[in-house]
C-alpha cells in the first residue's frame, strides 16, 4: 500500500488496519486537502438524494469519515446522526464539527455492536468502492435499520458489477422495496484530468 495520504492510496486499500493506518495520516488535511483539491461533490449528491427521497432521522452515515454528508444533511436544518467509521481519526474530526450525536468506531466487515431496527435511515458516500468493503456489508445494515427505513449509498460505478454488488442488489429484491440508482459524478470541473470523469451509482431503497 502506498504510505502517503491520495487518492491512488485509498484505491489500494486491501485490509482493515491499511485503513486506519492511511486515515490516521489523512484525517486533518482530509476537508482542505483532499476534498477542495479534487472538488469532491459525492457527499453533497448523497446528501441531497437523501432529503429528495424522504429520509427521516436517526439516521447512520457509514464510513462517515470527517462529516462531509452530514454537513451537507444538515444545511436543511437540524437532523440526528450518528456517524460510523473504521477510523477514529476521521471520527474524531468529525465530532469537533458538532453535527454527530454519537461516533461510532467500527469495521464493516464484521458484525456491528447495534441492536437491531435502531436506524430509520442509512446514508453512504465514498465507503463502497475499491478498498476493503464489499457488498456483504449490506447485510449489517439492512439489520439495524428499521423496517421501511430509507437507504442512500454511493458504489463507486466502476466496481458495480465487478465487485458484485449489481448481483448482491438482485438478491436482496425480496428484504428492499422502490430499487433505483442514481448515477451522479463523484469529482466537479476543477478535479485533475485523470479523476475528472469518474462517477458514482448512488442505491436509493428502502427496507421491507
Amino acid at each position: 500500500m502506498p504510505k502517503d495520504p491520495s487518492l491512488d492510496a485509498a484505491y489500494a486499500l486491501t485490509s482493515p488496519d491499511d485503513n486506519r493506518a492511511l486515515y490516521a495520516d489523512w484525517a486533518n488535511t482530509y476537508d482542505s486537502g483532499f476534498a477542495a483539491d479534487m472538488d469532491y461533490q459525492l457527499p453533497r449528491h448523497v446528501a441531497e438524494v437523501f432529503l429528495r427521497s424522504g429520509g427521516s432521522e436517526p439516521v447512520l452515515d457509514v464510513g462517515a469519515g470527517t462529516g462531509l454528508v452530514a454537513q451537507h444533511i444538515r444545511v436543511s436544518g437540524p437532523v440526528i446522526i450518528d456517524a460510523l467509521d473504521i477510523s477514529r481519526s476521521m471520527l474524531d474530526v468529525a465530532a469537533r464539527k458538532g453535527i454527530y450525536r454519537d461516533t461510532i468506531e467500527a469495521d464493516l466487515t464484521q458484525p456491528l455492536l447495534i441492536e437491531p431496527s435502531v436506524y430509520a435511515s442509512i446514508v453512504s458516500s465514498g465507503t463502497f468502492t475499491h478498498g476493503h468493503v464489499g457488498p456483504d456489508a449490506l447485510d449489517e445494515l439492512l439489520r439495524i435499520a428499521m423496517p421501511g427505513a430509507q437507504f442512500v449509498l454511493s458504489v463507486n460505478a466502476q466496481h458495480w458489477a465487478a465487485r458484485g454488488f449489481e448481483t448482491k442488489f438482485a438478491q436482496l429484491e425480496p428484504v428492499i422495496s422502490g430499487f433505483e440508482i442514481v448515477t451522479v459524478p463523484i469529482y466537479g470541473p476543477g478535479a485533475p484530468e485523470g479523476h475528472r470523469d469518474d462517477v458514482g451509482h448512488i442505491a436509493v431503497f428502502r427496507k421491507v
